[in-house]
């Protein structure tokens, strides 16, 4: 195989792994995330706002950081007292969707003068 053929496969096969990633990505809908989001928003608020001092605030975080931290949770890689019994019963597609919804949300912040 000449080395332009190789190069040629090597990028075939990243493009289709790539583009078989965003397609899972697109799966995920925002608004089954947001109805599903009502169970999170005591602490974390509908609109990603942490209520607590101590609890993070998800509105505009990553779409990939927030599957990976929410998979964390339910696989026992990371524990947290609440998070860890809420993240427990969350499908794939629950995950895929609360991290569309609290990725979609867009916050602005106003540097000081």
């Amino acid at each position: 195989m000449k080395p332009d053929s190789r190069i040629s496969l090597a990028l075939g096969i990243v493009s289709a792994v790539l583009f078989g990633a965003s397609q899972s990505a697109w799966a995920a809908d925002a608004a089954a995330g947001r109805a599903k989001a009502k169970t999170c928003q005591t602490c974390h608020g509908i609109d990603g706002i942490a209520k607590q001092p101590n609890v993070p605030h998800l509105a505009g975080e990553s779409e990939i950081y927030l599957t990976k931290q929410l998979k964390a949770f339910r696989d026992g890689e990371r524990k947290d007292p609440q998070m860890s019994i809420m993240a427990k019963p969350l499908t794939d597609e629950d995950i895929a969707n609360l991290a569309a919804w609290y990725s979609s949300i867009k916050i602005t912040a106003t540097l000081p003068e």
